[in-house]
């Protein structure tokens, strides 16, 4: 008998800890926001560029897993001068739009000094 509650026991466990990661790995977790579900990076503000657009730019980013690690990206990008960026998790790039010359090294070191890893930029 006591075998049994232990087996039931584990497999509740089990059954939680399946469903909280299928939510973390869809992104809805709160996988970077800490246990809670609330996110911790301050929302981005909208940024405007001060010129016309010269540069386009696509950055292909992997280990984003929530809206969490989309705010971090956009932050560390529209932190820098001429560039305002929108990050889309479900595709895992950044589209980015400057008006003065960007070196594709400095976005990169941008999202990468966030924790993530650029795969590409286009």
């Amino acid at each position: 008998m006591t075998n049994a509650i232990i087996i039931l026991l584990l497999v509740v466990l089990l059954i939680f800890a399946v469903k909280e990661s299928i939510k973390h790995f869809k992104g809805e977790g709160a996988c970077c926001g800490g246990g809670s579900g609330t996110i911790r990076a301050r929302k981005p503000k909208k940024k405007k560029l001060e010129g016309p657009v010269i540069g386009h730019y696509t950055i292909e980013i992997s280990g984003m897993h929530c809206k969490n690690c989309v705010n971090s990206v956009t932050n560390a990008l529209n932190a820098l001068d001429g560039v305002t960026a929108k990050v889309s998790l479900s595709r895992g790039s950044a589209e980015v739009s400057c008006d003065r010359k960007i070196e594709k090294a400095d976005l990169k070191h941008a999202v990468e000094r966030e924790g993530f890893k650029v795969t590409g930029i286009s």
